[in-house]
């Protein structure tokens, strides 16, 4: 499928300016945010699609590229300008980057924020941890085991001892190659193999990491989940993914949180529904009736003489804490009991019941019959 126009995605004009370029971006992405709309597949495509153009446009090689060639020097779907694979992590991490601070939710509830702007830092890693409805209602603390990279122990993370300037890059960190495609000639930046990226290079390289200063390690870490979370919803841990070469600042660790359904309830935002099973006499006569709870005690409700079968009782406050404060509602849908085995004494009472007139369903209009012979008469 072919992909939109860039401007026409963040509707813009091809010279807007770098300043309405981030904020058509930063309207389109906290209104096409997951966190705000959890659960929309169309608005996590236009979350994802809003922040790849803006990748492109903010850059002003990119955007050279790009108004020369079109989508060709990013391969279309991706390729060679960095985009293969874009998926909702990399968005995430390009919108935190810029605007994570300014979230207005997420971002100051779980004390996140932007990521870092330094050089050469590290990466940022993902993990998705699931959780159940109960744990959602109460926060929970979960830990996580996670491999990421760290400063080479030997080095302190520096790489190696009496550094030079890269005789590759000539200390720039980066390699320009000016390159021939069927659109021109473009020039493609690369990050310098020999000093990866950092312009120096080593007399003596550290022996344990191999000169880039990091090693691996695996550690646990402990991950504070709040009440009332959503499906989607992420929680981005400042400076707990990898290390940056040679010193360089740590990256984040984005954590998604997945909800496993649930046996019994529904949810709905913050309210809950649940089925409950119902006697037909109860109904019939009215009483109370227990409604099970996320909390595991059942909750009493009152049941109107007459009620029918499907109504539902709403239960105020009964359902999830939502993020900000406040509960949601349980609603309770009554559904009549039908046994499936009855004993001489109940079969007798039912057959006796069943030819009272009080227990027959009243006639929905006429028969077909009857409208049949309706149109004939007339």
């Amino acid at each position: 499928m072919a992909k939109r126009d860039y401007y026409e995605v963040l509707g813009i004009e091809r010279g807007a300016s770098e300043a309405e370029i981030k904020k058509a971006y930063r309207k389109l992405a906290f209104d096409h945010h997951p966190d705000r709309n959890p659960g929309d597949s169309q608005a996590e495509a236009r979350f994802k699609e809003a922040t790849e153009a803006y990748e492109v446009l903010r850059d002003p090689e990119r955007r050279e590229q790009y108004d020369r060639f079109g989508h060709a020097p990013f391969g279309g779907a991706g390729g060679a300008g960095g985009f293969s694979g874009f998926d909702l992590a990399d968005a995430l991490r390009a919108f935190m980057r810029d605007f994570g601070g300014d979230m207005g939710g997420f971002g100051d509830l779980f004390g996140g924020g932007g990521a870092g702007r330094g050089p050469r830092r590290g990466d940022d890693l993902q993990v998705r941890i699931k959780l159940s409805l109960e744990e959602v209602a109460s926060g929970v603390e979960k830990k996580i085991k996670l491999k990421h990279a760290r400063p080479c122990g030997t080095c302190s993370g520096r790489g190696g001892s009496d550094p030079v300037t890269c005789t590759q890059c000539q200390g720039q960190g980066q390699i320009r190659r000016v390159q021939q495609s069927f659109f021109g000639q473009f020039v493609n930046v690369s990050i310098c193999p020999r000093c990866n990226g950092q312009g120096q290079t080593f007399r003596e390289t550290c022996k344990t990491c191999g000169g880039d200063g990091l090693m691996t390690a695996e550690e646990t870490i402990a991950v504070r989940v709040p009440p009332g979370v959503s499906n989607g919803n992420f929680i981005p841990l400042q400076g707990q993914g990898d290390a940056g070469p040679r010193g360089g600042p740590a990256g984040d660790l984005i954590v998604l949180l997945e909800e496993k359904p649930h046996p019994v309830f529904e949810r709905d935002g913050t309210d809950l529904h649940v089925e409950v099973p119902a006697a037909f006499p109860l109904l019939a006569l009215g009483g109370k009736i227990e409604v099970p709870t996320l909390e595991g005690t059942p909750a009493t409700a009152d049941v109107p003489a007459g009620t029918p079968s499907g109504k539902v009782i709403r239960m105020k406050g009964k359902g999830l804490p939502g993020l900000r404060g406040g509960k949601g509602d349980l609603h309770a849908r009554l559904v009549v009991f039908v046994p499936t085995k009855l004993g001489a004494h109940e079969r007798k009472a039912l057959e006796e019941l069943s030819g009272s007139e009080a227990f027959k369903p009243p006639r929905q209009g006429k028969s077909f019959g009857d409208r049949v012979k309706d149109a004939f008469a007339g």
